[in-house]
């Protein structure tokens, strides 16, 4: 059927845009970590291809809910990749910031253990946008629910960024930095979030209720 195929490509756009913000939260984090100014304005620039795909997306779903009358289930599908869709354009906004940061603090000393978390925060937001993107593509739920687990983890990290902030001092230079870093660390977190609204909508697809897994914009006390 016509709808069956569209939907088919509309997935593998979805799971290309996907693999193109991978690409840029791990571009935008090394550009950080290497202080390389080069490297940050290729993520910048880069954003414009996941805009592209963001768009043709879009517009492939208004014109199939225009044209077809998709059933229940193509239905349920089309609104999971809407939302997915913004999803990952969100993700890839937040690469383009880290990116914009480590520009404006590419000439300053850091502090190499807050590097190292926020290092281990990209890895780990890498991952959740992975097993959000694979759960989606094999309907798996168990895979999708396990996100809330991999969401902690980046939440603590947060949350040790915060920590070793505050450990700093009060040098003016540093502490400039260190507040840029604090954006850097919530916008990774933040990446988390997505991941964790993909896994549901992945349920939403599988069981037909919508849930959330967990209050994802505010992370539990330590």
């Amino acid at each position: 059927m016509a709808i069956d195929d569209a939907l088919d490509r509309l997935e593998a756009q979805l799971q290309e845009e996907g693999q193109r913000v991978v690409s840029s939260v791990h571009g935008a984090v090394r550009a950080l970590q290497e202080r390389d100014v080069e490297l940050a304005d290729e993520v910048i620039a880069f954003d414009d291809e996941v805009d592209q795909l963001f768009l043709a997306i879009e517009g492939s779903i208004k014109s199939l809910l225009a044209l077809q009358t998709p059933v229940a289930r193509d239905l349920r599908l089309l609104l999971a990749i809407l939302h997915i869709n913004l999803l990952l354009e969100r993700s890839a906004d937040s690469g383009v910031t880290i990116a914009k940061l480590s520009r404006l603090v590419a000439d300053a000393d850091p502090d190499p253990a807050l590097v190292d978390v926020l290092v281990e925060m990209g890895e780990r937001a890498e991952e959740m946008i992975r097993v959000a993107l694979d759960s989606f593509a094999r309907r798996d739920l168990a895979g999708a629910e396990s996100l809330v687990l991999l969401d902690e983890l980046i939440d603590r990290a947060n949350r040790r960024v915060v920590d070793q902030l505050l450990a700093l001092g009060g040098d003016p230079g540093l502490r400039e930095w260190g507040l840029r870093m604090l954006l850097v660390s919530r916008c990774l977190e933040r990446i988390g979030d997505h991941a964790v609204d993909i896994g549901e909508q992945t349920a939403y697809l599988v069981t037909g209720e919508f849930r959330e897994f967990t209050d994802a914009s505010h992370p539990s006390a330590p």
